[in-house]
């Protein structure tokens, strides 16, 4: 019977994905759901390049991280502060003291926080195509005031998490992509996520489009390496699992992890984010903590619920494909699953 119950799951699962390539909602997905000491399923949708009709491998197939990039820096400061290295409550100013100073001061939790009142895009920055050097990007928004006093409200953005990557480069003199790699990625084996270098031919990574009225189309060219922390890593669906497993299972400095997936505040209202993570309930009030990603050519979705032990994790090989609700229902068909 519970194997049954699994079949009728992965079943409608595979017939929903497969309607979203038919309809031309997605160009190519992967995804992944595991269950704590149970099971674990992954499958690629469509193309990971349309003209070559390339299929996704779940496996192997690299996409935009687009967002999700912020809980794997969120977790590279984790390690930082149980290093000693940075404190939260430390003054911004404190690890970059050649910033413009502000009006008011921002701490680093506030930073990871989305609380610091740091600017969002405006018009076409979202898609900068420049090589910049995380310090160099500074010049693109440093002259600009804080949106308001810190902690008083939340505003999400990643202008915030370049100057987070900054002051975690200036905290421990390492560079921010290397700390990242040896702190996190290689001890928790996420072996194919790596910045995204414009013009390096990879394989492994799926081409990114755009989605037009009339199909899909490639993807503007970026470079986001500048912003790394907050949306420049590939990825895929199995390295995320990879990460949702070590944060469910409390194999990774457990004691400082658990204040970042605590939901913050501003003005006493809950912002529903902790520190680089999405901390809410879904629909039925089951609680879950994780990120959602969206990018030029790329959409990520990521899902841990610590109640269930249920993780998942989606990529797209393109911007704003609409299918949240989709997935959302999708995963509830796993939760009471156990094998």
């Amino acid at each position: 019977m519970e194997h049954s119950a699994k079949q009728l799951a992965i079943t409608r699962s595979v017939a929903t994905l497969k309607t979203l390539v038919r309809d031309k909602k997605v160009p190519g997905l992967a995804i992944a759901v595991y269950k704590k000491d149970s099971w674990d399923w992954k499958a690629g949708f469509g193309y990971a390049d349309m003209g070559r009709e390339t299929p996704v491998n779940p496996s192997e197939t690299r996409f935009r991280a687009a967002s999700v990039s912020k809980p794997i820096a969120a977790c590279a400061l984790a390690s930082m502060v149980a290093e000693g290295l940075i404190d939260l409550d430390a003054s911004f100013y404190k690890y970059v003291p050649y910033f413009p100073k502000k009006k008011y001061d921002f701490s680093i939790r506030q930073l990871a926080a989305h609380t610091a009142g740091i600017r969002g895009y405006k018009g076409k920055e979202y898609a900068l195509n420049k090589p910049f050097t995380i310090r160099e990007s500074l010049q693109v928004f440093q002259d600009d005031p804080l949106l308001f006093e810190p902690g008083t409200e939340f505003h999400y953005n990643s202008f915030g998490y370049v100057l987070l990557s900054l002051a975690m480069e200036e905290a421990s003199g390492i560079p921010f992509n290397v700390y990242t790699r040896e702190s996190i990625l290689t001890p928790l084996e996420m072996n194919d996520t790596l910045p995204e270098i414009p013009k390096i031919a990879n394989k492994q990574q799926a081409t990114c489009y755009t989605r037009w009225s009339s199909g899909f189309r490639r993807a503007t060219p970026v470079d986001n390496r500048y912003k790394l922390a907050g949306g420049g890593y590939l990825t895929t669906v199995q390295d995320m699992i990879q990460l949702g497993r070590f944060v469910l299972e409390e194999r990774f400095y457990p004691e400082v992890i658990s204040t970042f997936l605590e939901t913050q505040s501003a003005a006493g209202n809950n912002t529903y984010y902790g520190l680089g993570w999405e901390v809410s309930e879904d629909i039925k009030g089951r609680p879950f903590y994780g990120h959602i990603g969206n990018q030029v050519g790329g959409y990520s979705y990521f899902r841990i619920f610590p109640d269930t032990g249920l993780i998942a994790a989606a990529l797209v090989n393109c911007g704003d494909p609409g299918i949240q609700a989709y997935l959302d229902t999708l995963v509830e068909d796993y939760h009471d699953l156990a094998f």
